[in-house]
């Protein structure tokens, strides 16, 4: 391995920590996704890496871009595709990565008015692999001078992509950990705030979950806040 290919691996390397780094820790999706995209293109000097991810709730399903570390307006406005269209849905469908040297004269590239107005040439679309190697999304790379992606370069950038994926799905799992918490919680403090009521006024369970409710409504605060107050008043 020569000097220009060790850096490279090098940067690769951090890239993944840095990506790793975010699986334990408390980012949002919106800040994990921009981080991905960030890192990737600093280690790749791509001019724009963007990523696509697959939307199962929509019906039926697309592929939503959400993230780029691209500024142009052009790039950056919210953008959905069907999950066979374009490149991004040709990856996702192929579960494999695709090289394209001129995105200009390339048929299967649809958005060369984009490609134009911001001198993109050369592209890689890697897939984001998930749990049982099920893919979750796409990772794009292009660049502003012809460039051809070498096997190194695709096994580099999905090792990045893979471990982007890992990131995304945890921290996935710990938002909906999270409002499940939340949830439980907000159940808890109104049952007892009923108990408080049901003691007070002598009405039923189903009473006392109307007032607070009524309350909620009347004062435009959750009923968590509610019920939170009837406790604390219990408490003094």
């Amino acid at each position: 391995m020569n000097t220009s290919t060790q850096h490279t691996y090098d940067h690769y390397v951090k890239a993944l920590m840095d990506i790793s780094q975010a699986i334990t820790s408390e980012l949002f999706l919106e800040d994990l996704f921009k981080l991905i995209v960030m890192v990737t293109a600093k280690v790749t000097g791509v001019e724009i890496c963007s990523l696509w991810l697959v939307d199962e709730n929509e019906n039926p399903p697309l592929i939503k871009l959400k993230a780029t570390q691209s500024f142009e307006p052009e790039y950056v406005k919210d953008r959905a595709l069907r999950l066979h269209e374009g490149v991004v849905g040709y990856v996702l469908s192929t579960q494999r990565p695709y090289v394209i040297d001129d995105v200009k004269s390339h048929d299967r590239f649809k958005e060369k008015e984009m490609a134009n107005s911001l001198g993109l040439v050369s592209m890689v679309s890697i897939p984001l692999q998930g749990k049982e190697d099920k893919v979750i999304g796409v990772l794009n790379c292009f660049t502003s001078q012809p460039y051809h992606f070498s096997e190194t370069d695709i096994n580099m950038l999905s090792a990045v992509a893979s471990q982007a994926a890992v990131a995304i799905h945890n921290t996935e799992l710990i938002i909906k950990t999270r409002v499940i918490e939340q949830e439980l919680q907000t159940r808890k403090q109104i049952e007892r705030a009923k108990e408080i009521l049901m003691d007070r006024q002598q009405v039923s369970g189903e009473d006392a979950y109307r007032w607070i409710q009524k309350r909620s409504m009347d004062t435009r605060k959750s009923m968590l806040d509610i019920a939170e107050a009837l406790i604390l008043s219990e408490e003094l």
